[in-house]
């Protein structure tokens, strides 16, 4: 398996700022590595993170196609998996090169993952998977699902660790160029959710464009990111870079 672990591969979050490509984000030679690992004619499925908003992840699906073809990259078709098929495609999941996890609220997508056994349909894929955002968090082992909506850092019963897909050992923070200051529940993000929950653990941040590569030669982080162990930051790596990671 060849797991593209994204912020966002198509944008700066929070951003208006106007793009200077097309396609998928060529930062931190992205591009090059899905056009060396891709297979002409692919078969392509987005996995959306709001399984009963239908009419958004059929717009979604239509973004995803064009963004795939104004890379360059040859696919045959790109579907949606949500509530209207979501165990039929988990089951066919073999027969797509390509699978998108799309972004949103971790808890949400984490539990519709569930739902339709995806983890296990997983364990013999050998295609491209890219997470984006909540669909990289979900990736890990044991997710680390940080709070971001009003009253999740407060309530007591909001599971901050989580099983998830078992693609990867690896924890990320996805968005720290957006997040780095959020407040939630009148707590900072990173200094006073973030550092506690990291007692114990090791959370990577990466800044949009910037993304984890893992295969099974190993894992390395391209671009600008952050780690946070037991209460403390430092950054790793800049654009430009490669950081080998040690599960």
């Amino acid at each position: 398996m060849k797991l593209f672990l994204t912020s966002s591969p198509i944008g700066i979050y929070r951003s208006e700022e106007p793009l200077d490509y097309t396609g998928f984000n060529p930062a931190n030679g992205m591009t090059e590595e899905l056009r060396r690992y891709w297979t002409d004619g692919a078969r392509c499925l987005l996995i959306s993170a709001f399984p009963e908003e239908y009419d958004l992840n059929d717009r979604m699906r239509g973004d995803y196609e064009r963004i795939v073809r104004d890379t360059g990259l040859p696919a045959s078709c790109m579907d949606i998996a949500d509530l209207r098929n979501g165990e039929e495609k988990a089951d066919a999941l073999l027969t797509y090169d390509f699978v998108i996890l799309g972004g949103g609220h971790v808890p949400t997508e984490n539990a519709f993952f569930k739902s339709i056994g995806l983890a296990e349909k997983f364990r013999e894929y050998q295609g491209i998977v890219m997470g984006i955002s909540a669909g990289t968090m979900n990736c890990a082992s044991v997710v680390y699902a940080q709070p971001e909506m009003p009253g999740e850092a407060t309530d007591p019963f909001f599971k901050r660790f989580i099983p998830g897909l078992g693609l990867t050992e690896f924890n990320i923070i996805p968005h720290f160029n957006a997040v780095r200051y959020d407040i939630i529940d009148g707590m900072r993000l990173i200094e006073d959710i973030a550092f506690s929950d990291s007692m114990g653990h090791t959370f990577y941040a990466l800044t949009d464009g910037s993304y984890l590569l893992q295969t099974e030669y190993g894992a390395e982080i391209r671009g600008e990111a952050y780690m946070i162990r037991d209460g403390a930051i430092k950054q790793i790596s800049s654009n430009g870079d490669r950081y080998m990671l040690i599960s």
